[in-house]
């Protein structure tokens, strides 16, 4: 919900740019640990937290360039950064449990 907060401040010339790729990559990376949660294996379900990661990288991208093009404040950079770190942090770590319950 934060990238969607900042993203709404962005520069209307960016609503299909940088604007879209941050909110797609944000969205699919809860989508991806939805969805994965559905299925019916731990298997499945760490291929939908491995596409979770890219997309969180994916995202990392995103607002470091959004920084740098001077389209999203450094403070602001900063707060998302955070968050987009932690989610990555605690889906890797979710992966590696998921991981060990997959395996025999």
């Amino acid at each position: 919900m934060a990238v969607y907060r900042a993203t709404s401040e962005w520069p209307p010339d960016e609503r299909y740019g940088l604007t879209a790729q941050a909110r797609r990559a944000a969205f699919s990376a809860a989508a991806n640990i939805a969805q994965g949660a559905s299925r019916g294996t731990a298997k499945q379900f760490r291929r939908f937290l491995d596409v979770t990661l890219g997309s969180l990288g994916e995202l990392g991208y995103t607002l470091l360039v959004a920084r740098d093009v001077n389209v999203l404040p450094l403070a602001a950079y900063g707060e998302l950064e955070a968050l987009r770190d932690h989610a990555a942090q605690l889906t890797a770590g979710l992966f590696r449990a998921v991981r060990k319950r997959a395996e025999p």
